[in-house]
């Protein structure tokens, strides 16, 4: 019986790859969040995009060359979400963002897509496919992203009625995170 397993070692031995399989998929998940959650209670006061601070003001154009300027929007509440064609995450996220344009219409509520390292073309044709109703800008050379502080898509910055930031999402937002944001720029000066 030299080289021989044990039977009761056997099965041990078989689920151990499911098991590091598991823990494989789950562990850069659980690390993401843990990021995200440091670097937001981390956030230097003075940051751009610190709770309470004013928004970066941008002037960006849309995909059809109409400017797109922060300013214009005060007094509304403002979601500006960085994304892009290619990610996952903004594909998944997107039919939450367009329900809740829908839904927070009469509230004035106004979003704000900034396209990050993608083709103006192959965004259109996202904003087409999913029924994007909001205006979407080009951001050439990423400098709107870098004045936010952006670390990548999607990321969601929630900008209240006085045009200061009220939350930040990084990374994709689920329905219930974003009913509790949206309730914070909504309700806000009402």
């Amino acid at each position: 019986m030299t080289g021989s397993v044990p039977h009761g070692r056997r099965t041990d031995l078989r689920r151990l790859p499911i098991g590091v399989l598991v823990a494989a998929a789950v562990l850069p998940l659980i690390l993401l969040a843990g990021l995200a959650a440091w670097v937001v209670a981390r956030e230097p006061a003075q940051s751009p995009t610190a709770i309470g601070a004013m928004a970066p003001d941008f002037v960006l154009a849309d995909l059809d060359g109409a400017p797109i300027r922060l300013a214009d929007l005060r007094g509304r509440p403002v979601i500006v979400n960085f994304w892009a064609s290619w990610c996952g995450p903004c594909v998944e996220e997107f039919p939450l963002l367009r329900a809740a344009a829908e839904a927070h219409a009469a509230d004035g509520l106004a979003i704000v897509g900034i396209v990050y390292q993608d083709r103006s073309e192959a965004a259109r044709d996202f904003m087409a496919r999913n029924r994007g109703t909001w205006p979407a800008a080009m951001d050439p050379g990423g400098t709107v992203a870098a004045a936010y502080g952006m670390l990548g898509p999607p990321e969601t910055y929630f900008i209240g009625r006085d045009g200061r930031v009220v939350a930040r999402q990084i990374g994709q937002i689920s329905q219930a995170s974003l009913d509790e944001k949206l309730a914070a720029i909504i309700d806000q000066g009402e």
